[in-house]
């Protein structure tokens, strides 16, 4: 089941985002065997990650599902569009306070850019069961 796409116009407003999604969304989760929601995002959230990471722990405990980020690492220049953020992080910071939230809410992160993959859950999962495959073959 497929999650509506909430836009933060100008922002980066995930409390706000999450909020309305678990509202609107997930009131009949009851009905549902499992549940997800994916942000894609290319910044650091306006709210500090340790308040975030409490509250997706929560949330994600109380309906049951998991939150997955893909983040998009742009080379552009602060406030290139015109908008400045009310927080800003390096790409690097940036990552690591998403890898934060993701293990609240039990998910998965994928981080990427132009240049390709920096890195991501699964794909580390698959090469984890690849060498596993291999020592086992040596053996």
């Amino acid at each position: 089941r497929w999650v509506l796409s909430l836009k933060c116009k100008g922002s980066r407003n995930f409390m706000s985002a999450l909020r309305r999604a678990v509202e609107v969304d997930f009131k009949d989760r009851d009905k549902h065997k499992s549940q997800g929601l994916y942000l894609l995002t290319t910044g650091i959230p306006d709210q500090e990650t340790h308040i975030i990471s409490a509250y997706v722990a929560e949330v994600c405990r109380g309906f049951d599902l998991q939150l997955h980020v893909c983040l998009f690492s742009v080379l552009e220049d602060v406030g290139s569009n015109g908008i400045i953020p009310s927080r800003y992080a390096d790409p690097t910071e940036t990552a690591m306070a998403f890898k934060e939230i993701v293990q609240a809410a039990n998910g998965r992160f994928h981080w990427f850019g132009e240049a390709g993959i920096f890195e991501s859950d699964d794909i580390t999962v698959i090469v984890s069961e690849m060498e596993k495959a291999n020592n086992y073959s040596q053996k």
